[in-house]
């Protein structure tokens, strides 16, 4: 039964994105025509995968509620994206990130941009495969490079003929099959302590490390609250979520649902870490949430929540590797070939994609280890490093920057960043050292230009 109920939720999310894609002709332009639900669907499709459940249940089997960083942050910048950022966005007719800097500092600064942000991004799309192999091994006989290779084939099924309204419905559906999962689980896992007051009083919980936000130090956790909130302000996969509807006012709509349910998601996923230290130490961290499903839920149940979840990890990968490949397409190859027919375009993203799923799965073949949520940190803080004081300057400045300045700002911001992770001490977050290079620099810039 639990194979059925997997089958039947897999099916159906393959069957809503051929169907977007068939009732949807422009499939990977950015067309603003998408509602407030649409948008959170393509929020909370991109936001809510690996790093927002499995990674989180996993940081918070060793660290309670600490792990709430990513999705609390998250919410947070969806939030001040639609509130701060999507008026202007709008305003600027821009579709990417690179072509706003183009047209603010020149053709140099939105190529740069784009190789960097799409380097971050590729490191949180990498994340997504490491943990649907996780999921997809726990309950399945398939060994580390099948599942691997399952993964990279539902992750191009997912958003290769849906194109990003695809992803909005998808998205949506997802949705509603994720939310119930992990609210359940994790009220389930509440009951099962004994209530709130038996999680609050468990001598295997102490408070000074579980129920403490800044658990692994205050510039550890605040350094990956900050990383979330400026790497989602300047992620392309958020910002074209947003840049799908066809208001502002949709727009921020759909920011508010999302900035509501994917923190709530959050501290159910946490919830479920928290039960699994108690009643399974000694477990691999990262298997605490498919570990509690298996144990504790009905197999149909437990069938349709795994493949929710693997759907989340695979619907995230999608968006993120759609958003670089959009952000490739755009401001590297047509510097380079601008006239490009629509068939040809539709082609060549469609390439760009399947590099990216092959690097990626290549790279998770690695091995790579430690906690899902560091991959994820780390590459929200570097794209943010790199694009968050060039996108204020080119968005809100109207002093016109040099093009030098907005470049040594993308450099410095990455440069110290990687610089951060190793002279900085480790309870100090490497982010906030790039964060402070990019506006020095481009600070410097916006005095020196007369």
């Amino acid at each position: 039964m639990l194979y059925v109920g997997a089958i039947l939720v897999i099916a159906a999310i393959v069957i809503i994105g051929l169907w977007s894609a068939k009732n949807k002709d422009e499939k990977y332009d950015n067309s603003r025509s998408a509602n407030f639900g649409l948008v959170a669907g393509a929020l909370i499709g991109t936001l809510v995968g690996g790093s927002s459940t499995i990674g989180t249940a996993q940081l918070a089997y060793s660290y309670g509620f600490s792990a709430w960083w990513f999705t609390l942050g998250g919410g947070i910048g969806v939030l001040l994206l639609a509130l701060v950022f999507a008026e202007p966005l709008y305003k600027s007719g821009a579709n990417t990130l690179s072509d706003i800097f183009s047209r603010k500092f020149g053709r140099k600064s939105g190529v740069l941009s784009a190789v960097l942000s799409s380097i971050g991004t590729f490191l949180s799309f990498v994340a997504q495969i490491i943990s649907g192999t996780a999921l997809i091994m726990s309950i399945s006989r398939l060994n580390y490079l099948q599942a691997i290779i399952l993964v990279a084939l539902l992750m191009i099924v997912y958003v290769y003929w849906g194109g990003s309204l695809a992803l909005g419905y998808g998205g949506l559906a997802k949705t509603v099959l994720l939310s119930a999962s992990v609210l359940m689980c994790g009220s389930l896992a509440v009951m099962e302590c004994g209530g709130f007051h038996g999680l609050w009083t468990n001598e295997l919980l102490p408070h000074e490390q579980y129920m403490n936000l800044f658990a692994r130090g205050f510039a550890v956790d605040a350094g990956a609250g900050m990383s979330l909130v400026i790497g989602v302000i300047t992620t392309q996969s958020y910002i074209g979520a947003i840049l799908m509807a066809r208001s502002v006012e949709e727009t921020r709509k759909g920011a508010l649902l999302t900035a509501i349910i994917v923190p709530i998601m959050g501290i159910a996923s946490i919830f479920v870490g928290m039960y699994m230290h108690i009643y399974y130490p000694g477990i691999e961290t990262k298997m605490a949430l498919p570990m509690f499903i298996i144990e504790k839920m009905p197999p149909l149940a437990a069938g349709i929540m795994l493949s929710s979840l693997l759907i989340a990890v695979t619907g995230t990968g999608a968006g993120l590797s759609f958003g670089m490949a959009s952000v490739i397409y755009r401001n590297i190859y047509k510097q380079f070939r601008p006239e490009t027919s629509d068939r040809e375009s539709k082609r060549i993203i469609q390439t760009i994609l399947l590099c990216i799923i092959i690097g990626g799965s290549l790279l998770c073949y690695v091995n790579l280890g430690g906690y899902i949520l560091n991959w994820s940190f780390l590459s929200m803080g570097l794209r943010g490093a790199v694009s968050f004081c060039p996108l204020i300057a080119a968005l809100f400045c109207k002093k016109q920057i040099e093009e030098r300045y907005a470049l040594a700002s993308m450099i410095s911001g990455a440069l110290f960043t990687f610089i951060g992770k190793f002279v900085l001490p480790s309870n100090i977050d490497p982010v906030f050292l790039g964060i402070l290079a990019s506006f020095a620099v481009m600070g410097i810039g916006s005095i020196k230009k007369t």
